[in-house]
């Protein structure tokens, strides 16, 4: 496997990126429930939402996207780094599980999860992605959405996705990378317990969205900082004119979706 980026330059980057994670936390108001890219299609997906939903649209589309790869109807879920859990109250609102658990390493944020989502079936758990707290074979579903590139052990956390899942389960990711990077990544995929079922890149997808929403996200930028620094801020959220739509314009930030599967 090539060393495409040395470990304390990688271990740096996503620590800084979970130190600003956490900061979104204490900051956002409890409207903010996703902070994750989006997803629109062309026709559009059109999927029918709740109206106490609808603002998050485009969030929430890239999460239907992604979990209903697999009938997860009467099934025991869990999502890997649930951020503000809107996906999973959403999911668990729509797609009947059995269960559903959010996972998360930021304790604040599970906190906030607690307080605001308060759906049967769904509960939150304080959590690393690559030391699961569950004993083996405990879900039938993992999902990951846009969390995993903040993790120093990738491969690390794909063998606990496995652990974790029963025989014939599913996991369901989606996620990006700097295209340099993106080697380690399939190396990392390929080496798994878990095969490849499906792949696609949905870079188009997420550009779509991510224009789509971008008012939104410019509004969440703005209440962070003082009106000087609205402009910087501006550039570091997935918003038409950002250094994200930028670099997924340019090929340089590719979104891809999987659906995986553990051997029976």
């Amino acid at each position: 496997m090539s060393q495409l980026f040395t470990a304390p330059h990688r271990h740096f980057f996503q620590a800084a990126q979970n130190g600003f994670y956490r900061y979104l936390t204490r900051r956002l108001d409890d409207d903010v429930v996703f902070m994750n890219w989006c997803y629109e299609t062309d026709p559009p997906m059109g999927i029918a939402l709740d109206p106490n939903d609808e603002a998050d649209r485009y969030p929430i589309q890239l999460y239907h996207a992604t979990a209903t790869q697999s009938d997860l109807t009467g099934k025991r879920v869990l999502e890997v780094g649930c951020g503000r859990g809107g996906g999973a109250s959403y999911l668990t609102r729509t797609l009947n599980p059995a269960s559903y658990t959010g996972l998360d390493l930021n304790a604040s944020g599970i906190e906030f999860c607690r307080r605001r989502h308060q759906v049967p079936g769904l509960d939150f758990v304080v959590g690393n992605a690559e030391d699961l707290p569950f004993p083996d074979e405990s879900f039938d579903a993992v999902i990951n959405i846009e969390s995993s590139h903040c993790y120093p052990h990738f491969d690390r956390f794909l063998s606990e996705v496995a652990r974790v899942l029963t025989p014939g389960g599913v996991f369901l990711y989606a996620d990006t990378r700097p295209q340099s990077h993106c080697e380690r990544w399939d190396s990392d995929l390929n080496a798994s317990a878990l095969s490849v079922s499906a792949q696609r890149d949905i870079t188009g997808e997420v550009i779509r969205g991510m224009e789509l929403n971008s008012e939104r996200w410019e509004a969440a930028a703005d209440s962070l900082v003082p009106r000087f620094a609205r402009r910087v801020a501006r550039r570091g959220v997935p918003a038409t004119g950002s250094k994200i739509w930028e670099n997924a314009q340019n090929g340089l930030m590719p979104y891809r979706m999987y659906l995986m599967v553990k051997p029976a």
